[in-house]
């Protein structure tokens, strides 16, 4: 008979991590972040100074911008190489990438969740379109952050007479991953789970190489009484850490919400907004979304769309997809994104991925930090951070349209409306329209090459991608062309004939 998993203290299990492994953490932002794993790591090396010289890697970005998740394996000489989608929720990782003190790379969210498949199978790594002609391209960055990261873990090959990109497998020798339950077996459910993200992928990956696989849960049972319910079996799994409810809770915002599970409440949906720039913005974008579509909103500016669609009744007339695995339903917001209220259906993130890497999104909207002359589009660095691209990557460069969103410009903005008509009260101090971009993270001339159709939409004016570079194509009303929208551009725009941005969207 095989040997039962063996259930240990949060101490025990991270004391048998090597050093210098591989180490795989999954997780979204908090929700099925196994917070007590990662919180004994550090614990653990401060105390022993072991162990050491880690590589991390991971999809999601997690954390809770302060001092949880990934920000507990912060301490250099604790990790020596981060392999990460999203950096931001990390920012203690983010600053030793900046400070040359970490091997640190950014990949694709959806790259890194799927490649734990091709890790496990041991298969050369993932081939894809994905990040081509961005800066995680070789002929870039190769989403190289900093001068001591210096290999290559991408490359540009040839097959077939089409150029892909090939990112790497790297083994991985551990993996650190959370269940709701786990059996005497060490069979693992996901009853209270958000999410499911990459755990199975991550397991195999890790049992494939001759690693080992650390399970945090609520509890254990006896058995598993539905064998369809089991998301990473007990064949997969060797040891077995039961939490506290403060290490484990749903996400990093809420201790449990029923309603990410199952629909157990008459939710009314998104609350409404007060009027504001981001209101305008959301009402416009709401207008490129059509019946039946299926759709993805980034976080921050793009979630707006959610609550001006709600306030109208037409939040039921398209389907709202996340990421993480969510399909229906309404995407919460702040430390709980990644989750969904009411969902239809939960799937795990490769298989996300998987359908918008082969276009099955209608329509996206995003968010945006810069915008050049071709379009293209930097939304991983800004104020001195660097924040990761995440799962941007992957939906704009797949989705039917793309519709980013994102202020004229930044940093103490101002405006109202007086008779339908946008005043600025205050300028902001940051330009949006540039003339060279931090990183490019979307690239408008390969969209056009793609057939996308692509818009920016901003409180005072919407400009659309084409062969020639932004168009403008609408104008708030009470906006001046001149002082407010081409004099606080770094690059002028085409102007071919524009109309007015419709009315009901300065409605107060």
């Amino acid at each position: 008979m095989r040997a039962q998993t063996q259930v240990i203290s949060a101490d025990e299990a991270v004391a048998k991590i090597p050093s210098g492994a591989t180490v795989a953490c999954g997780g979204f932002v908090g929700a099925a972040h196994p917070e007590l794993l990662t919180a004994t790591l550090e614990e653990h090396f401060l105390e022993h100074q072991s162990p050491c010289d880690l590589t991390l890697i991971y999809a999601a970005g997690q954390g809770d911008g302060k001092t949880k998740g990934l920000n507990h394996l912060a301490h250099a000489g604790l990790v020596r190489r981060v392999v990460g989608g999203h950096w931001n929720l990390a920012p203690k990782l983010g600053k030793l990438a900046l400070n040359n003190e970490i091997e640190a790379y950014n990949f694709p969210q959806g790259v890194i969740s799927v490649l734990f498949r091709e890790i496990a199978a041991k298969r050369p790594g993932l081939f894809t379109r994905v990040g081509m002609n961005t800066f995680i391209d070789p002929q870039q960055t190769g989403g190289k952050m900093n001068a001591r990261t210096t290999e290559d873990l991408v490359e540009r090959v040839d097959l077939g007479g089409e150029e892909w990109l090939w990112y790497k497998a790297l083994p991985v020798d551990v993996a650190l991953i959370r269940a709701t339950r786990a059996d005497k077996n060490g069979n693992l459910s996901f009853e209270n789970e958000a999410i499911i993200g990459e755990v199975l992928p991550m397991a195999q990956a890790a049992k494939n190489h001759g690693g080992i696989v650390i399970a945090q849960v609520e509890e254990i049972c006896d058995g598993m009484t539905d064998p369809k319910a089991v998301r990473v079996p007990g064949i997969f799994v060797d040891y077995v850490v039961v939490a506290d409810k403060e290490h484990h809770t749903q996400t990093f915002a809420e201790d449990f919400n029923g309603d990410y599970i199952a629909c157990q409440s008459q939710s009314d949906g998104p609350a409404p907004m007060s009027f504001s720039e981001r209101k305008i913005i959301g009402r416009r974008a709401l207008r490129e979304i059509a019946q039946g579509d299926i759709v993805n909103l980034g976080i921050g500016l793009p979630e707006s769309v959610a609550a001006v669609a709600n306030e109208v009744g037409e939040l039921d007339k398209f389907t709202l997809t996340v990421e993480s695995g969510p399909i229906g339903g309404t995407p919460a917001s702040g430390l709980s994104f990644g989750c969904s209220a009411c969902p239809e259906a939960i799937v795990d993130q490769p298989s996300q991925f998987d359908f918008y890497d082969g276009g099955g999104l209608d329509v996206t909207v995003l968010g945006a930090v810069e915008i050049d002359p071709e379009g293209s589009v930097n939304v991983a660095s800004f104020a001195g951070r660097f924040a990761g691209v995440g799962g941007f990557i992957n939906i704009s460069s797949s989705a039917r349209r793309v519709v980013f969103c994102c202020t004229f410009r930044a940093g103490g903005l101002a405006i109202g409306v007086e008779d339908g008509k946008l005043r600025i009260k205050q300028e902001g101090q940051h330009g949006k329209f540039v003339n060279k971009i931090s990183h490019v993270c979307f690239h408008g001339p390969t969209a056009l090459e793609r057939g996308q159709e692509v818009l920016y939409v901003t409180e005072r004016a919407v400009f659309r991608l084409t062969s020639s570079g932004l168009e403008l194509v609408e104008l708030a009303p009470g906006i001046d062309l001149q002082t407010q929208v081409l004099d606080q551009m770094e690059f002028a725009p085409r102007i071919d004939e524009y109309h007015i941005m419709p009315g009901e969207c300065f409605v107060g």
